[in-house]
């Protein structure tokens, strides 16, 4: 069955790990955007960022997935914030039907571990199937090995 690639990256690292997995897979890719763009410095973007988790605020996102059916297998690519999964997937979910799909979430962070975030991810998605997650760090190798055992 055909798999996706949905990825939000403010910083391009989780694009990085996005581009990376789809060369693996050969999976189709999907950047998440905000419709009013997030500022480019990490001080301002962060401080929104937080805000969004205060207040639980779904920012309007700019795709349309009109062909999410198609697909069994979702790659969730994200920048951990705060241990967390960023409030732009919350629309996400809130918009689209993630029923019965798998969810192979992976990250990118300064220094949390997939695991703080994980319970947010399942949360998200507590209608599909959730696997191990990944931090991608730039190594390769480790990715390959993660792919292998999730796919």
């Amino acid at each position: 069955m055909a798999k996706l690639i949905i990825y939000f990256s403010l910083s391009n690292n989780t694009k990085k790990a996005a581009q990376k997995i789809q060369e693996i897979t050969q999976a189709d890719i999907v950047r998440l955007e905000k419709k009013t763009p997030y500022p480019v410095d990490y001080s301002d973007y962060s401080k929104i960022g937080q805000q969004e988790f205060e207040d639980e605020t779904r920012p309007e996102i700019k795709i349309q997935l009109d062909n999410l059916d198609q697909y069994d297998t979702i790659f969730l690519g994200y920048p951990t914030w705060s241990g967390r999964v960023p409030m732009i997937f919350y629309t996400l979910f809130d918009k689209y039907d993630f029923s019965n799909k798998k969810i192979i979430p992976f990250t990118t962070s300064g220094g949390s571990s997939i695991a703080e975030s994980m319970p947010y991810v399942k949360k998200l998605a507590n209608n599909s199937t959730v696997t191990k997650g990944f931090r991608y760090t730039g190594d390769d190798k480790q990715l390959k090995e993660f792919l292998n055992q999730v796919i």
